[in-house]
Parts: structure tokens; sequence; C-alpha cells
């Protein structure tokens, strides 16, 4: 491997996915992709072996950890590698919230390969890359001045959605707090609050809404 050029990590859990990626990052004559994996835990284990990754382009749905906990992990492993989402999901949800657990930015996998390389060389260089929509929303919500919280689910916190993004692919609380490593009783106390922002009136509610709010992101990204 070249020294001279920026060492990629790709994770996403579909092969063909990765494949495209890399195909596209290592036609950059100054880009190549050194590691890749399809889960949290294999790419946790390809960064302790190989220090020298400049860059992570991670996918926030896993087949085990879900992305948004598997870069808290990198973060602490290397507190200044920078990670990028790539991701099928809303740019409008998902973004803010990739923010706020250290990414650098955020790009869907229904745009153009070359935003996608526009985007990585953003983040090298210590910008933050989000598409000009998504940037004028966030900076429109800064500058905004809000006298009542919008009812709506983004008025959740991080851990709130994390746990209503699982509900909605079908994992209970058991499995839940599993894949966060945290406590039952935590994620049936984020349950609670999170069907009293959302004004839903038992579990089987929540389950339902969850179910087809995520089912509707799903046709969205199609």
């Amino acid at each position: 491997m070249s020294k001279s050029k920026t060492q990629v990590m790709l994770v996403d859990d579909h092969a063909m996915m990765r494949h495209g990626i890399a195909l596209l990052v290592n036609m950059e004559p100054d880009m190549q992709v050194c590691a890749e994996a399809g889960d949290g835990s294999d790419a946790l284990a390809l960064l302790k072996r190989n220090r020298r990754i400049d860059i992570v382009l991670l996918d926030i749905t896993l087949k085990t950890v879900p992305g948004f906990e598997v870069i808290k992990s990198m973060h602490l492993m290397l507190p200044d590698l920078p990670v990028l989402f790539v991701s099928m999901h809303d740019e409008e949800v998902y973004a803010e919230r990739a923010l706020q657990v250290g990414a650098r930015g955020y790009v869907s996998k229904q745009e153009p390969s070359t935003v996608l390389i526009t985007a990585i060389r953003e983040v090298l260089k210590g910008n933050i890359y989000l598409s000009k929509k998504m940037h004028a929303k966030l900076l429109s919500k800064i500058s905004s001045s809000y006298s009542e919280p919008e009812q709506s689910i983004n008025t959740l916190t991080l851990s709130e959605f994390e746990v209503f993004h699982l509900i909605g692919t079908g994992h209970s609380s058991q499995d839940i707090a599993r894949l966060l490593n945290r406590s039952v009783k935590t994620i049936e106390t984020h349950r609670f609050n999170i069907r009293t922002k959302l004004n839903l009136k038992d579990g089987a509610d929540l389950i339902r809404y969850a179910t087809q709010w995520n089912l509707a992101e799903l046709r969205k990204s199609m």
C-alpha cells in the first residue's frame, strides 16, 4: 500500500455496496480502500490492528451493533478519527443525529458518486459535509428560537431515537439493551419517554408507530 494515499475503511453490511464504493474510491489517484468490514465488531477489530486509517465510511444500519454505537467505540480508540456516514436513510432525520455522535458528515447512498468523493475530501480537510438542503435546515434551526418543542420524532433525544429506530426494526427491550450495552430498565424508561413525547397510549401503539415510521423511511430511500 502506498503511504502517500489516503487510507479509507468501509463499514457496510452489504458486500455489493462495499464493492461499488471501493471501486469508486480506488479510482481516485490519492485514495485507496485499505480495510472493509460487514459489521461493527469486525470494524473495531480491524481498527485496532490498523491505526493508519485516515477516514471511515460507515453505514447506520448494520447486522449487529448500530452505526451510532460503532462510532462511539471508534472514537474511544481514536478520538480524532474522521467518520463519514454513508446511508440509505433520510438525511433530514438522521444527519443531525450523526453529527451529535461525532460524525463529520452524512451522505445519502442515492447521491451521485461525485458527491461521495467531494464529501470525503471535505471531511479530510477538517470540514463538516452535509447537503446544501440539510446545511440550510440546520442553520435555520440554530438561528430560530423555539417557544414550544415540536411534537414529532425530532423531539427525541439521541438515545431515545436509537431505541425508537430499533423498536421499529422488530427488536425487543432485551435485544435493544444488549445491542446498546444498556440495562433493560434503561430501555424501558426510554420507551416510556418516547410514548409520552409522541403521545402514544401504550407499548403496542409504540411498536405500530415505530414500525410504520421505519417502513416509510425505507420507502423514501428506494
